[in-house]
């Protein structure tokens, strides 16, 4: 089984909307961000969870603006 979705790191999560790991973290909470997968011990986000959450944001941008 091969995956082409990778799980990143609150950190890269965080990185990817250009915010900090507490914003990202709060974003989760507020249900913004989609809940992590947790593996043991670890959380981890899909790549395209967040690349969904930047497509929104985007598409509310270009709605607003018309």
């Amino acid at each position: 089984m091969t995956f082409t979705d990778p799980l990143i790191r609150d950190k890269d999560g965080a990185a990817m909307i250009g915010a900090s790991v507490a914003t990202f973290r709060r974003r989760v909470a507020d249900g913004t961000i989609a809940p992590p997968i947790k593996i043991g011990g670890m959380s981890r986000w899909r790549r395209s969870d967040i690349e969904a959450v930047i497509a929104r944001a985007e598409a509310r941008r270009e709605t607003n603006a018309a």
